[in-house]
């Protein structure tokens, strides 16, 4: 049986993670749901609907991801997770997420340990080349030392 992915973040964030796994994974509409936490809302109405929202799930065991540690999205999701048939990641990444849908098979240790695999190993600097065939004149940097 698949796990149930619920994502709570801050207002657009958790809505916009969903659209782009459903681009990739259209058939997992169904167990991939997300929460918009807008400013204003108070913690009790967004813990009353995260708890509807990890029943309309339909499984017995789902991953909640939230964005940022400490923050009102995470603290709801503390608060609703119970650390036995369900499990509670922060900083929730594109990456992440398509990990966590493309495994939602495998067991809720196993589905925590691969969201954090995705969302560390695909964090990267990228190097930039430097343009092809143009190279700096020594002049150039000598006119432009007095606007640094």
């Amino acid at each position: 049986m698949n796990i149930g992915i619920l994502i709570i973040a801050h207002s657009p964030l958790a809505s916009a993670l969903r659209d782009c796994v459903l681009h990739v994974y259209p058939e997992s509409a169904n167990g991939v749901l997300a929460l918009d936490v807008p400013p204003n809302e108070s913690t009790e109405t967004t813990r009353l609907t995260a708890l509807a929202l990890l029943q309309q799930l339909g499984t017995p065991n789902a991953l909640v991801l939230t964005d940022v540690f400490g923050a009102t999205p995470c603290n709801v999701a503390q608060k609703v997770v119970d650390g036995v048939s369900s499990r509670l990641v922060a900083g929730v990444n594109l990456p992440m997420l398509l990990r966590t849908v493309n495994y939602r098979h495998d067991p809720l240790d196993v589905l925590v340990s691969r969201a954090l695999a995705g969302g560390t190993q695909c964090i990267m600097q990228v190097a930039v080349a430097a343009p092809q065939n143009q190279t700096r004149k020594l002049h150039d940097q000598e006119n432009h030392n007095h606007h640094q």
